[in-house]
């Protein structure tokens, strides 16, 4: 069988007499990107922290590769990766001195930093700012200089907490693509509260509401939690929104532009066919018909929702 990657078994923290997240169980066995899901103060950074070894857990254990972080402390952190919401960078230095400097940090043999400098800043992208002091790069290159000391001594687990916060457009797409990237040869902990990330680089997701694990699974689990109810239609024949309420099992109708209609119904499952069968007969001209996910926000504040009612 496969070795455990990550292994989380009944991990509990307390801040004082206040529980930050309570019986939490993980197994992460393979490469990938897992997104970490929550509300802020849901406890994703407290379970950051102890995985990484930063923090000490009031009970249960953490395993890395099979070395409980406890017992063998040190050790586990070679195998560990960590870009905090706040990239810890040495704004006075350049991009070659400070990934020395994470290297001499992280243990790597004075003959292997040069390459392991080349590899790293060739993978982020950052080889011709190597001379260039880091305060003077934008924040894009500043977040990739930050990716770059958190893989330069090649960890097996990659944690990364909110890497697209303050960029823009085109600095999440570019850090996007490089998490994907890095995601394709190690595993990744991707922490974020933004959904349309957890869409565009995830292959699992665990989503944690007030200390608790409410949802693991599949990006498409995770988008599939609440059934679908509504239809998307486009009807040339433009029919008022009450001819369409008549329709059986539409509970709901809403004009969303020019001949675009969501439709609400009772039973998806008939309601397609039974849709075009009256438009046929009607004379409505049906030109698409598509059923509508719910968004991730939804699913998200039916999660918390739920989790409050426990």
């Amino acid at each position: 069988m496969e070795q455990s990657i990550v292994k989380v078994e009944n991990l509990s923290h307390r801040y004082s007499i206040q529980w930050a997240i309570r019986d939490i169980q993980l197994d992460i066995r393979g490469r990938g990107i897992y997104g970490l899901l929550g509300s802020n103060g849901a406890g994703k950074s407290t379970l950051m922290n102890i995985l990484c070894g930063v923090l000490k857990q009031t009970e249960g254990r953490v395993l890395i590769d099979g070395i409980d972080t406890r017992v063998e402390p040190v050790n586990t952190k070679r195998y560990i990766g960590f870009l905090p919401q706040k990239p810890p960078l040495h704004a006075d230095l350049t991009v070659e001195e400070y990934l020395g400097y994470c290297a001499c940090l992280r243990d790597i043999p004075a003959r292997a930093v040069k390459p392991a400098i080349d590899k790293v800043a060739e993978s982020c992208g950052i080889a011709r700012f190597r001379k260039r002091l880091i305060r003077n790069l934008s924040g894009g290159y500043q977040q990739r200089v930050g990716i770059a000391q958190a893989i330069i001594h090649e960890p097996l687990l990659v944690v990364l907490d909110e890497p697209t916060n303050g960029l823009d457009p085109n600095q999440i797409i570019e850090v996007r693509r490089l998490i994907k990237e890095i995601g394709e040869e190690r595993t990744v902990i991707l922490s974020t509260h933004v959904l349309t990330e957890v869409r565009a680089a995830c292959d699992r997701v665990y989503m944690i509401e007030q200390g608790r694990l409410v949802f693991a699974g599949a990006v498409e689990e995770f988008d599939n939690y609440i059934p679908p109810s509504t239809l998307v239609v486009t009807l040339k024949g433009l029919p008022s929104i009450d001819d369409l309420a008549t329709l059986e099992g539409v509970t709901g109708v809403e004009r969303v532009a020019g001949e675009r209609y969501r439709l609400k119904c009772t039973n998806l499952a008939d309601a397609p066919g039974y849709v075009v069968q009256e438009s046929v007969r009607r004379g409505w001209g049906l030109t698409e018909i598509t059923v509508e996910k719910n968004t991730l926000d939804s699913v998200f504040a039916e999660l918390s929702r739920k989790n409050e009612h426990n």
